[in-house]
């Protein structure tokens, strides 16, 4: 119809189709207003950073218009442009049973009197690639270094178990992680026993038992990712991301606490 009307015009072309003059314009405003929609959900989408998922923007697109906007039609038109919320989701996957638990030994004392004294594990999500991927990380508490880590497109147990078969752990050392499933499994309470680790488990739901390292991991994807606003990379990019930041973390990053010093350099010093 929009080719026909810059030849002919809409009377002329409605008759020789015998299309109601009603029917036409009915078309004409539920197409503009379908348009005016599927920009609006992008748009709302896009200033929220991709961190509302449909229910949200359902919310916020019917404060805009005065008839309201069904939310499987939000949902629709979310789907359909790749428009998914890429917050990070809530851990509810469980791997194996819960059989290992242990006291929450640090108590939020983040504290150790030289390296390898007392580590503090965990996995983040990194939803910024084509698919979703895992890091799990191992940091120091006496200098804050990440002293090993792992990515992978799986959070099973091998990305935690591998994590830590790549550090030489002394005997006696403490071991602090929350209680995912991954961390109360057989297989990594095996692994310590192995190792001679002591394991330290936060209190159920409560992220502040693992602060170090929790925030770390915030940090990384403020500093990175969001600050960029590169929320929709190949997993090459999220991977190479990462990697340099960990690197800069622990050899350039100064730290109050250490003295204007990074993780790196504090360790050498102390030696």
């Amino acid at each position: 119809m929009d080719q026909l009307k810059v030849k002919y015009s809409i009377k002329l072309i409605l008759e020789v189709l015998n299309i109601p003059k009603s029917t036409y314009y009915r078309w004409k405003n539920k197409t503009y207003k379908n348009d005016t929609v599927t920009q609006k959900v992008i748009e709302l989408c896009e200033a929220n950073h991709y961190t509302y998922g449909y229910r949200k923007i359902t919310a916020l697109i019917n404060q805009c218009y005065t008839s309201p906007i069904n939310h499987k039609r939000v949902q629709r038109i979310m789907q359909k442009h790749h428009l998914n919320c890429r917050v990070r989701p809530k851990k509810t996957t469980r791997i194996g049973k819960p059989y290992y638990k242990t006291d929450n030994l640090l108590q939020r004392q983040f504290k150790a009197s030289c390296p390898m004294e007392v580590l503090t594990t965990d996995i983040t999500y990194l939803p910024f690639g084509h698919s979703m991927l895992y890091l799990s990380s191992i940091m120091d508490i006496y200098n804050g270094e990440i002293v090993a880590y792992k990515i992978d497109d799986k959070q099973d147990q091998s990305l935690v178990n591998d994590t830590l078969n790549q550090i030489d752990i002394p005997e006696g050392c403490i071991l602090h992680s929350d209680q995912g499933s991954v961390y109360t499994s057989y297989a990594y309470y095996q692994l310590c026993e192995e190792k001679g680790i002591i394991r330290s488990m936060s209190r159920k739901g409560t992220p502040a038992d693992n602060a170090p390292i929790e925030s770390f991991h915030s940090s990384l994807k403020s500093e990175t990712f969001y600050i960029n606003n590169q929320l929709n990379s190949s997993n090459h990019i999220v991977i190479d991301i990462v990697e340099k930041y960990i690197k800069n973390y622990n050899n350039n990053r100064i730290q109050q606490k250490l003295g204007y010093l990074s993780p790196v350099k504090y360790r050498e010093l102390a030696a």
